[in-house]
């Protein structure tokens, strides 16, 4: 219950949050959707370190505990690439992949240094710090294709189905082709994620099918179910639009 509070409170804040700025303060819109995006992001690297066992219809799956958090990233880049088209969002993955090798750089120079002799958390610091360059260099391949993946699909389901979009006439969270850009993009970076980073850091180490399928199964569970918030962001940017200031979405 805990788990669903947090994940709720955090999607709802994240959201609430995006379009407060993107309707009030859009000058700094951009570099705010960046910065949640850099902060899942950096989370998301961190829970990697620990495995859960998640129990589903009586199936055991093991799966890191970044799958939970992992499907935020790609509610970032969707909502980014929403308002800002794919190029800028390009700009954002770029920008997030910069940090990524930042946080490894700065790991490494503190590692650098021996801990003091009353430090008595040493052991526990490299077990969750020292990361392997093999499962470093997994997690940024991963990241950069899947991510650029997420953009390039969104941007072109949503050109694609632009007029049929624009032509229903009910409510936006019910508009089928916004529920479609989002769950298609999501669904498939979040699976090849999945693929790339387990083939890459544990093929000979570990048995990656199980690991693969926790991974793939968790993700797009997770991810799917996010897509709520994503088609309740596009009906609040669209929602009274007339009554703050515009709000323009990225080209056909």
């Amino acid at each position: 219950m805990l788990f669903w509070i947090c994940w709720i409170a955090s999607l709802t804040l994240v959201t609430l949050v995006s379009v407060y700025i993107l309707r009030h303060y859009r000058q700094y819109a951009f570099p705010a959707l960046v910065g949640f995006y850099v902060i899942y992001l950096a989370a998301s690297q961190i829970l990697a370190a620990r495995i859960l066992e998640f129990n589903l219809l009586s199936i055991v799956l093991f799966a890191p505990a970044s799958v939970l958090i992992y499907p935020f990233i790609a509610q970032v880049i969707d909502m980014i690439n929403e308002v800002y088209g794919v190029t800028m969002t390009h700009v954002a993955i770029l920008i997030a992949f910069v940090t990524q090798v930042l946080w490894v750089i700065f790991i490494t120079m503190v590692n650098s240094f021996p801990a003091a002799p009353f430090f008595t958390y040493e052991d526990a610091w490299q077990a969750l710090f020292s990361m392997s360059i093999r499962i470093t260099i997994a997690s940024w391949i991963a990241f950069l294709i899947c991510s650029n993946v997420d953009a390039f699909v969104f941007d072109r389901i949503k050109k694609r189905f632009l007029a049929r979009e624009k032509a229903y006439s009910r409510s936006t969270m019910t508009n089928p082709w916004v529920w479609l850009r989002s769950s298609a993009s999501d669904a498939i970076s979040l699976t090849l994620d999945s693929v790339i980073f387990v083939v890459i850091a544990f093929a000979g180490l570990m048995p990656v099918i199980p690991l693969m399928i926790g991974q793939i199964v968790m993700k797009n569970l997770i991810g799917f179910a996010y897509n709520i918030w994503f088609v309740w962001y596009k009906y609040m940017l669209n929602k009274d639009a007339g009554t703050g200031p515009e709000i323009s979405v990225s080209p056909p």
